[in-house]
């Protein structure tokens, strides 16, 4: 077999939550993203659910054996002033973002989640 016979899609990443309602919240709606499914093995059981924001999914689980709080993962992101002024305008109360230009030739806005991880969001800089 040939590596031209393999594909790959891009990961989902898995972001460990404590708190359904922070959770929703903060991904939901102040983020923006919105619940594809939700899953527990019984009504009393931790929630795995899958989150999405068009093309971009990411997983939220509260089971400690998924992930490690403290994870970090960068979007991209086509219009960023646009998603970043969506975002401040809704005056979150624990996360009011700036926009930084990297060395690297990025523009991002980085924010944590109330569990201790961080999402930059990012767009490359046109030269």
């Amino acid at each position: 077999m040939s590596t031209s016979e393999i594909t790959m899609k891009s990961p989902t990443p898995i972001l460990r939550i404590f708190d359904e309602e922070k959770a929703k919240e903060f991904y939901l709606s102040f983020l923006e993203f919105g619940v594809d499914w939700e899953h527990r093995f019984e009504d009393d059981f931790p929630l795995y659910m899958q989150i999405s924001f068009n093309n971009c999914i990411i997983h939220l689980s509260e089971h400690h054996g998924d992930c490690s709080p403290g994870a970090a993962i960068r979007i991209e992101v086509g219009n960023l002033d646009v998603y970043h002024s969506k975002l401040l305008s809704k005056k979150y109360k624990y996360a009011r973002p700036g926009i930084e230009t990297t060395p690297w030739n990025t523009r991002e806005v980085c924010v944590g989640d109330p569990f201790g991880n961080r999402i930059v969001f990012f767009e490359n800089i046109k030269e």
